[in-house]
């Protein structure tokens, strides 16, 4: 028997599993150095659910009333998702600026429309490259040193 908070999910198809292995090997360990110069570019730190390590991802968005927003391109079958909903305290660098904050995922959140707020490039990636939208608001707390 799983429990409520866990849901199976169908086996990823090959566009997930290509877009997957670019990010991880490609994109992200060049984004993590550079995201601190690009606007709409930030890292998103979270516990990982097993190891209870620190993982940072490289993510795309934009602060909005003192929320982060961003939308998951592979939406529960992102790592970094499922670490969220095993803790949702995170901290995100925003340039040069680390801040604390709690993560929310909002499955009833329209993705394509948020999409249409965040920065274009972006925007214009995840839906490419996305197979399973969700959009995630993290509230900041503070502002770390």
């Amino acid at each position: 028997m799983t429990s409520p908070e866990r849901t199976t999910l169908p086996a990823p198809g090959r566009r997930q599993r290509i877009t997957s292995w670019f990010h991880r090997h490609l994109a992200n360990p060049v984004m993590r150095p550079l995201s601190r110069y690009i606007p709409g570019q930030a890292i998103i730190e979270t516990t990982g659910r097993r190891s209870g390590l620190p993982r940072r991802t490289p993510v795309g968005g934009k602060v909005i009333d003192g929320s982060f927003w961003l939308v998951a391109e592979h939406g529960l079958r992102s790592n970094y998702v499922r670490n969220i909903q095993a803790s949702p305290r995170v901290r995100m660098r925003i340039g040069d600026r680390w801040h604390s904050g709690t993560a929310h995922l909002l499955p009833d959140d329209d993705p394509r429309a948020r999409l249409r707020r965040l920065p274009l490039y972006n925007s214009f990636l995840v839906r490419l490259l996305g197979t399973d939208l969700l959009t995630i608001r993290v509230d900041l707390r503070s502002q770390d040193t």
